[in-house]
């Protein structure tokens, strides 16, 4: 499922701007300018980091991720051998933190599956979540610099007895002092219509500014645009 988004070499993986491109478009549908192949600050989706580990280490009841460095084209990535924590490391530097507990398994099927929900749940949030999340305290990211940085995740799962569980939205949060801010996005997730886990994905936001309606249409209407042409045929 992932091969095509990353390269294997004999002591390290690396993901060309093609590739990190493509997984946010095509998988993810994920339009962060940041993701762009030709972006002059390009950067590989955090959600790629995150499906690779879960390809590579398999599903465990409690798993926490801290993104902790910057990834491009450039970073040659080290994987570990399995423990209960872990860094992924481009030479000296920690890329991403890795906590597991409880029991693990390597269904491809259910690897696969949450890969795919969590993703997709994941790059649809900003700007349909966002945007009207800020604008109940009056307040938006600045639209000439949003940056909206992915700073960790965390699932927990009540068994793992299940195959293709679905995402659902739960109640998220949105905390901030002068021009920054925290966003915690909220998921359950769901088999067969009975709750089996939950998550939060959480995110730094800066330059927080008044909240404009004309700007955010402006902001929506670009970022529909972008989407309309840059997508996938």
């Amino acid at each position: 499922m992932l091969s095509p988004f990353y390269q294997q070499h004999a002591d390290h993986i690396s993901i060309s701007r093609e590739q990190g491109c493509r997984f946010a478009k095509c998988v993810a549908d994920d339009y962060n300018p940041l993701h762009d192949k030709d972006a002059k600050k390009f950067c590989v989706p955090g959600d790629l980091l995150f499906s690779l580990v879960l390809s590579r280490y398999g599903i465990s009841e409690k798993m926490e991720f801290t993104f902790a460095g910057m990834v491009d084209e450039n970073t040659k990535l080290t994987f570990p051998e399995g423990a209960d924590e872990f860094d992924i490391t481009s030479g000296e530097k920690v890329m991403l933190k890795v906590k597991r507990e409880g029991n693990t398994s390597q269904c491809q099927t259910l690897t696969d599956s949450l890969i795919k929900n969590y993703v997709e749940f994941s790059g649809t949030t900003f700007p349909h979540v966002i945007i009207p999340l800020m604008g109940k305290q009056d307040v938006m990211i600045n639209p000439a610099r949003p940056m909206v940085i992915y700073e960790s995740m965390l699932i927990n799962l009540d068994t793992l007895d299940i195959h293709a569980p679905t995402l659902e939205f739960a109640e998220p949060s949105f905390e901030y002092t002068g021009k920054r801010g925290k966003i915690t996005l909220r998921f359950n997730l769901l088999e067969d219509g009975k709750k089996v886990g939950s998550g939060e994905k959480h995110m730094l936001v800066s330059g927080i500014r008044d909240y404009c309606q004309d700007t955010v249409d402006d902001l929506i209407s670009f970022y529909n645009q972008r989407k309309e042409t840059l997508k996938p045929a």
